[in-house]
């Protein structure tokens, strides 16, 4: 990466005697953290670099990157591989008697995680996605392995303080333009990057985002909802959301594994033990700074306070746009469609089978439709830059 940063020992960014206290409270460390990362990503093939990359005031974002050019800090080889030959994408390392390409490569690919998620959890999806080009998962601000600064109160500056890590990111790691693709808050982020940066983003994949409709004013759409957990919701709605896992102390692991006991079917064909369950612990165990941030942003019951469909059409048109849900989610994928009103062009695409963590649900599926929008996006660029020569520009 240009102006990559150099390995970071990070301190823990603490705020308030109850941030102080948690931690000692919680059996979890930054260490523990990269050691249950390193165990989520042992089972990518692939050779990656990771680093910190340096931001402003200090801060820095956990970085995976999938790419031939990278020279990885000597401190942080790539993963070890299993096979003595690695087979790169074409266009990374030609043969040398194949002609050049007269397009250049696609736009690298950078993932973001959903809340309370992290680079470890595109276990599944990094090795063939990196097959078609260059590939970045970084852990948000505030998330995973990346600093955890004080947030704004205010929702709209926590927002721009996630988007301004975002482009120094970018600007940081060298990359003109990119394909963004965010899950969940992830999602919202990725939207809200590409209305702030249009230049920056040459298509926006949006998989089962956070945030993009407003809370119904009536709230008809929430009689479904027990009373018990209104009730629970009223109580906790000034605490973040995870506060309990980390109250529940050296209990916290137990009770992680059997509220999401789902996330050990979702990575079954990869792990047979706690690998997945122990990452999402020392993730969300950590001082809960994006957390916060995310909490500042929403209304009860996960509305966000800044709604993306009230923004989203203001997009550029020429930024394509593809939506990915899965059939079994929770979300409400009608807001998808409300935003392809907006925008007749955007693709809609539903993964049979698939519930919120579709990328880890189907996990092939969902590899196979990226990978389809990426080589549809390749091929409408080769038919533009063909009229264009046609017309003589």
């Amino acid at each position: 990466m240009r102006r990559m940063a150099k390995d970071l020992q990070p301190a823990e960014q603490r705020s308030g005697w109850i941030s102080s206290w948690l931690p000692s409270w919680c059996p979890t460390s930054l260490s523990q953290l990269k050691d249950a990362e390193d165990k989520m990503l042992k089972s990518v093939k692939a050779p990656f670099s990771r680093q910190h990359v340096r931001i402003s005031n200090g801060n820095y974002l956990w970085t995976l990157a999938f790419t031939s050019h990278i020279k990885p800090h000597p401190s942080l080889p790539p993963q070890p591989q299993p096979q003595p030959h690695i087979s790169l994408p074409p266009h990374t390392q030609p043969h040398p008697s194949s002609p050049q390409p007269s397009l250049q490569p696609r736009p690298p690919l950078v993932l973001l995680h959903g809340f309370g998620g992290g680079v470890g959890l595109w276990a599944q999806n990094l090795d063939s996605l990196c097959g078609s080009g260059a590939v970045y998962a970084l852990d948000l601000l505030g998330f995973g392995q990346s600093s955890r600064p004080l947030f704004s109160v205010d929702p709209q500056g926590a927002e721009e303080q996630f988007l301004g890590a975002l482009e120094e990111w970018r600007d940081r790691v060298g990359l003109e333009e990119i394909v963004l693709l965010g899950h969940n808050l992830g999602g919202y982020l990725a939207a809200a990057y590409t209305l702030t940066h249009p230049h920056r983003v040459n298509h926006l994949i949006l998989v089962e985002p956070w945030g993009i409709p407003a809370r119904p004013e009536n709230l008809d759409q929430e009689k479904s909802i027990p009373v018990w957990i209104r009730a629970m919701g009223a109580v906790m709605s000034p605490f973040n959301p995870l506060a309990g896992l980390r109250l529940a102390g050296p209990l916290g692991p137990m009770l992680l594994q059997t509220i999401r006991s789902d996330f050990k079917q979702k990575y079954s064909s990869v792990f047979d033990d706690n690998t997945v369950s122990d990452y999402i612990y020392h993730l969300n165990a950590q001082t809960p700074s994006g957390e916060t941030a995310f909490r500042n942003m929403t209304v009860p019951y996960g509305w966000a306070k800044r709604p993306m469909l009230d923004r989203i059409g203001q997009i550029q048109p020429d930024i394509p746009i593809s939506i990915i849900y899965g059939s079994r989610s929770s979300i409400d994928s009608d807001s998808g469609y409300t935003i392809q009103k907006i925008r007749p062009d955007v693709d809609i695409i539903v993964i049979r089978g698939g519930g919120h963590y579709v990328f880890a649900d189907q996990p092939d599926d969902f590899n196979q439709n990226v990978l389809h929008i990426l080589a549809r996006m390749e091929g409408d660029k080769e038919k533009r830059s063909g009229v264009d020569e046609k017309e003589g520009k």
